[in-house]
């Protein structure tokens, strides 16, 4: 299999940016863009889409309870419930992955996002060194890990 561009990895870069202007109207600041060498360390609320097709995969977010609490605030939504806490990094995830889609071609098929509650850690389950981007939005830490390879 093989890794994908750089021009391919900033385009989650670039979509995880988009997707706060647009739901935000703040852009987060992203601390680092790196190729992970051991377990990424996750926060309570996880959302993982899966590849297959054209690619093979998976993009995991994860997000600690107070930043979802907040996005969902900002949209107007009032139950912050954990399950409505896990639908909203699962759309994010979803998101993400559809953004991509665009880029990387309609032959991408991706899963229904699975929903995970606790910080145990990010396993990547595709590549040795999968993808990792931090970030910070309103002083809340989140992390989305790119772990794909192109067929």
């Amino acid at each position: 299999m093989e890794s994908l561009s750089a021009e391919d990895l900033k385009l989650f870069v670039e979509s995880v940016r988009q997707y706060f202007r647009v739901v935000t109207r703040q852009e987060p600041q992203i601390t680092s863009a790196y190729l992970a060498t051991g377990e990424l360390q996750g926060h309570d609320y996880n959302g993982i889409v899966s590849f297959s097709g054209a690619f093979n995969g998976h993009v995991i977010v994860s997000m600690p309870g107070q930043l979802l609490k907040e996005l969902l605030l900002l949209q107007g939504e009032t139950d912050l419930s954990q399950g409505n806490l896990l639908d909203a990094v699962g759309e994010i995830a979803n998101t993400l992955a559809g953004n991509a889609r665009k880029t990387l071609g309609p032959a991408l098929q991706i899963s229904v996002p699975v929903r995970l509650h606790g910080s145990a850690g990010i396993q990547a389950r595709v590549r040795k060194h999968p993808y990792a981007i931090t970030l910070r939005w309103n002083h809340q830490p989140a992390v989305v890990c790119i772990d794909i390879e192109r067929r």
